[in-house]
């Protein structure tokens, strides 16, 4: 698609969202860059915290299925703006803490915000992507990376100059507040008919079929072995009722993405120094070399969908994770093992944008609400991954309890038509 003809509400409203996806990353690294100041202040012990940071994952999981009937129901404009606002008020929560049941509350505040701006911007995602006939989910979740990044840089000089924490997370909360406020105007309305509005069409004798008709004649379809093509505006076709088999399929793939990146992120320092018994700093670079691929490998992936089609990305790029798992559970070697974690990095880029783009193009009226079930099963998937390594781990070891998100991987390359469009 020749984005030149794009209207200028299209082009403000995927500049907004990429503002929302960056600052969401920017503020949420407030806290994780500050967790040594505020357990210090607080006096809470590391179990104490861990506990809290479950609260605050639970927390996240409550503002997930409670924001998706919310933004079905007002639109994902209306829930951006919500959920942005409340995070970037409740980020100064934590922060100011003074002992452990102000920390509880901050964070559980958190989480449930977070999680709430995290099904609403990625359905504006979804909806922006819609209009511009062409896939651009992954750079907006590449956008979240860099985002925290960069706070993670700023919040770190900040603490080596002398700045308060406070001081510095309130100037963030403060530009935060600023920025979603002036990017919701810019925004996309709600864009499918509310459910009581196809109700009235129903009343009329038009039913649902006018609904398809006129969202197909906006050019919405999908092409073959997994060559989507995305419509050129307005809403996805809007059906009656739920695909729960697709959203559980949809989820279960979710899970198997999310549980190996979150193991990635918490056993990857690990697995190397125990396996190749080399120093802390040589063991770090396996994470640096993952997370470096993978925010690289997002900017890459809309350029790969658009040319060989959702579900060749998910495909391929679960072959390709699955290849760096098998070089990290085989190599003794260190240049080989950051080269898998590495690679491991590249395939999984792609994924999870794509999952979340295709439980926003199901086409039902309850699409955001999809998208959040969607989320919840991934997340806990992101949680309980990394816990299950841990337990394999006590049974062989950290490198062979890697064969576990190894099989899953496969699975996900296997079933990967799943992320396919529906039919209209």
């Amino acid at each position: 698609m020749d984005t030149s003809t794009l209207a200028p509400t299209t082009r403000f409203a995927r500049a907004a969202v990429f503002t929302v996806f960056g600052l969401n990353g920017f503020t949420l690294s407030m806290w994780v860059v500050h967790i040594p100041v505020i357990t210090t202040r607080t006096g809470v012990s590391h179990a104490t915290l861990g506990m809290l940071i479950l609260l605050m994952a639970g927390g996240g999981i409550l503002g997930m299925q409670a924001a998706g009937p919310v933004a079905d129901r007002v639109g994902s404009r209306a829930m951006v703006a919500a959920a942005g606002v409340f995070v970037a008020l409740v980020i100064l929560i934590p922060i100011n803490a003074t002992g452990p049941v102000t920390l509880a509350l901050g964070l559980a505040a958190l989480g449930i915000g977070n999680g709430a701006l995290d099904v609403s911007m990625n359905s504006q995602a979804v909806h922006v992507e819609r209009q511009y006939g062409r896939p651009i989910m992954s750079a907006f979740h590449a956008l979240f990376s860099c985002g925290g990044l960069a706070g993670s840089l700023v919040g770190a000089a900040a603490l080596h100059a002398g700045v308060d924490a406070r001081v510095t997370v309130a100037v963030v909360a403060a530009v935060a507040l600023v920025l979603v406020i002036a990017c919701v105007p810019r925004l996309l309305p709600r864009d499918r008919p509310h459910p009581a509005e196809d109700a009235a069409l129903l009343e009329s004798g038009a039913g649902l079929e006018t609904a398809d008709v006129r969202s197909t004649a906006t050019g919405a379809g999908s092409g073959s072995d997994g060559a989507e093509a995305y419509a050129g505006s307005g809403a996805a076709p809007v059906r009656a009722r739920r695909d729960v088999r697709k959203v559980l399929a949809l989820g279960a793939i979710a899970i198997a993405f999310l549980m190996t990146e979150g193991v990635a992120n918490d056993w990857s320092t690990l697995q190397v120094h125990e396996r190749l018994h080399v120093s802390d700093a040589v063991a770090a670079l396996a994470f640096g070399a993952f997370s470096t691929t993978m925010t690289i490998g997002r900017f890459a992936a809309d350029r790969i969908n658009g040319r060989f089609g959702r579900v060749a990305l998910v495909r391929w790029g679960a072959l390709l994770a699955a290849a760096g798992l098998g070089l990290i559970v085989g190599s003794a070697w260190v240049p080989v093992t950051l080269a898998g974690w590495a690679l491991l990095g590249v395939g999984l880029a792609g994924g999870v944008p794509q999952i979340f783009s295709a439980a926003g193009n199901l086409g039902t009226e309850t699409a955001t609400t999809d998208m959040s079930h969607v989320f919840t099963l991934g997340y806990l998937g992101f949680l309980a991954g990394p816990s299950v390594i841990g337990w394999l781990a006590k049974f062989t070891s950290l490198t062979t309890a890697l064969i576990f998100p190894l099989v899953a991987i496969l699975l996900c390359a296997w079933f990967a038509r799943i992320v396919a469009t529906p039919e209209p």
